[in-house]
């Protein structure tokens, strides 16, 4: 598969006058694809065997919208492990789909290049009260006017139940249907693309969901049972069968790249997808998946991963898996230990002071090696060489808000001048970061986990939930977890949503126009782009204060954040004369401003902050 001739080879696919389908299905002897729409049409059709457990064949006279099953050895019938669309909930008939029919009209857009980027992330059910694919692409006006350069939508491979956070997947080729319909996802990409903005898509490889995932009833070979992850037995990646396993992951990858023309991929908890092989699938997929693109739109590949493993994004030539991006969650840790508090699970790794803080925005993750104590073994690698947009920095985002107990922000927890200091580290490092919907105005609503399962399922989900906090000081006595809200009830989704009315009452509105601001200054400032020649070094000015300094050629940066309390810094600066360019207290960004004093001198400035906030320095000679 390349990019000019894309052909899906799974699935359903309109083919002169009817349909062409073909499945992987180890586990049968024969296989019957089961027409149940349209009635004219409707019955069992053999399809024929053409080896290694594929089975093929055509289906004249139906079309876009036909209803099917797989029918294994005579019974029982089982949607498409490679369907379009589910329609009736991922337990009811697979649709066809014709994606030919949708009218682009971004023939002109080339994607973004990896530098520069600022990405949203974004949960469709929740980013507006409808809810819907149309209703998020009617405001990604105010995205455009945000700044951002990118959207990441968590994921939409359709799963049980009308809510979740998406990680439950188990069609993943076919959109969410309780969102909307394939062709408006493809709309809201159409618009996105027309304002500028790019579309990244979350995707899960590591595990399907516990409900309607019916890859396993088609080929046991899908798992590994030598491997384990938190959900169970591993996908296949290593063991027999896995050729084919590791081709479908590569197809749905292509499949959103190709019909819906989608910008790129975040994949999700990458060190669980487990793989013993010669080649590792991470290495396999990100060339194939590069190689098999749109002509003209090189796609952004993003790994979550929490091992600070720098071969995913070191380049192919130096051995690496060459992805664009890796999420390092050390930065955000040591921002909410340090402004939040937190030092409990995977937070004890963490000191949250200001040297530690300095030196991940200077090498791009905290750990490179060191023994960690929540995990009992060492974590990192060394990081040294890579360009430093290839770190991904957030300060808060769907995992780091969701899963806590009452699904509450940093900036419910800390106060807002911290808050907004740390906004303006985040958004004039040379890191990639990326904001969560909401923050940008500090949002009121918090951000919960949520499910609709069935209610055997739900109960264990709910209390599973509950359980998960046993091990808090907080959560120690039973009678508070049960004060945890419940995932399964629909108040704890409607809770999620964001109220977009309070963006144009304070103190939202003016923290909605310093994250304009500073996104807007990442764009101008010759000191905060990225170039070959660009350099960055953090500090820790004291033990409350951060000092960021950023060049690229003659021009210059230094921002001076001060996360707690008050503090007077004196610190040493090269390539002046200086310049103000904003504080976080400038009385655009804060209802009650208080800006620091700021005295500079060629080569000095000395700051004086009479609460936390930030003081962005650039140099006037450039």
């Amino acid at each position: 598969m390349n990019g000019s001739t894309y052909e899906p080879s799974l699935g359903a696919s309109i083919d002169g006058s009817g349909v062409r389908f073909r499945v992987w299905a180890t586990n049968a002897s024969s296989v019957a694809v089961r027409i149940e729409a349209p009635p004219e049409h409707a019955g069992d059709r053999p399809l024929d065997a053409e080896g290694d457990g594929f089975f093929g064949g055509g289906v004249d006279g139906i079309g876009a919208g036909a209803r099917y099953r797989y029918v294994l050895d005579g019974e029982p019938a089982f949607p498409d492990p490679a369907a379009r669309s589910q329609p009736d909930g991922v337990h009811g008939a697979s649709a066809v789909v014709d994606p030919s029919t949708f009218e682009w009209h971004d023939e002109d857009w080339r994607g973004l290049a990896p530098d520069g980027v600022v990405r949203y992330e974004l949960h469709v059910g929740t980013f507006t009260p409808q809810g819907t694919y149309v209703s998020t692409a009617a405001a990604l006006d105010a995205l455009v006017d945000l700044g951002v350069t990118a959207v990441q939508l968590m994921p939409l491979a359709d799963f049980a139940g009308d809510r979740g956070w998406g990680y439950d997947g188990v069609a993943p080729m076919a959109p969410a249907r309780c969102y909307g319909t394939p062709d408006e996802l493809r709309a809201l990409v159409d618009r996105a693309h027309a304002l500028g903005l790019a579309v990244i898509l979350d995707v899960v490889y590591n595990h399907l969901g516990p409900d309607g995932a019916y890859q396993g009833a088609f080929s046991r070979r899908y798992f590994n049972e030598a491997h384990h992850t938190p959900w169970g037995a591993a996908i296949n990646l290593d063991g027999p069968g896995s050729t084919a396993v590791r081709d479908y992951f590569v197809e749905v990858a292509l499949h959103w790249l190709h019909e819906y023309h989608l910008d790129g991929f975040r994949l999700d908890a990458t060190n669980q997808l487990i793989d013993d092989g010669p080649v590792h699938f991470l290495d396999e997929w990100a060339r194939r998946v590069r190689a098999g693109a749109r002509p003209g739109v090189s796609p952004l590949l993003i790994a979550e991963d929490s091992r600070n493993f720098a071969p995913i994004i070191r380049d192919p030539e130096a051995g690496g898996y060459g992805f664009d991006e890796v999420l390092a969650d050390d930065f955000h840790h040591e921002v909410r230990r340090l402004l939040a508090g937190d030092h409990e699970g995977y937070y004890e790794d963490y000191q949250g002071t200001t040297a530690e803080i300095a030196r991940a925005l200077t090498q791009g993750w905290l750990y490179t090696g060191q023994h960690s104590t929540f995990l009992g073994r060492p974590r990192g690698t060394d990081p040294s060489g890579i360009p430093l947009p290839r770190f991904g920095h957030c300060i808060q985002n769907h995992d780091q808000v969701g899963n806590r107990a009452f699904g509450e922000r940093l900036h419910h927890e800390a106060s807002i001048e911290a808050y907004r200091a740390a906004s303006a580290l985040l958004l004039t490092s040379a890191m990639t970061p990326m904001l969560f919907m909401g923050q940008e105005w500090g949002a009121s609503a918090p951000f919960l986990f949520f499910s609709d399962h069935n209610e055997e399922l739900g109960h264990l989900v709910t209390a599973g939930r509950r359980r998960e906090f046993e091990a808090w000081t907080a959560f120690a006595d039973p009678t508070v977890r049960e004060t945890i809200p419940d995932p399964q009830a629909l108040e704890t989704f409607e809770r999620s949503r964001l109220r977009w009315d309070e963006r144009d009452l304070e103190p939202h509105a003016s923290m909605l126009r310093f994250y304009r601001a500073l996104i807007a200054l990442r764009r101008s400032e010759p000191a905060l782009r990225w170039t070959p020649e660009a350099h960055q070094h953090a500090i820790a000015a004291d033990e409350d204060t951060v000092l960021l300094t950023r060049r690229t050629g003659a021009n210059a940066c230094a921002v001076v954040a001060c996360l707690r309390g008050a503090s007077t810094v004196e610190i040493d600066l090269e390539g002046g004369p200086w310049e103000v360019a904003l504080t976080s207290e400038d009385a655009p960004y804060a209802t009650d401003p208080r800006p620091p004093e700021v005295h500079l001198q060629a080569a000095r400035a000395h700051v004086r902050f009479a609460r936390p906030g930030a003081v962005l320095l650039r140099s006037v000679g450039r």
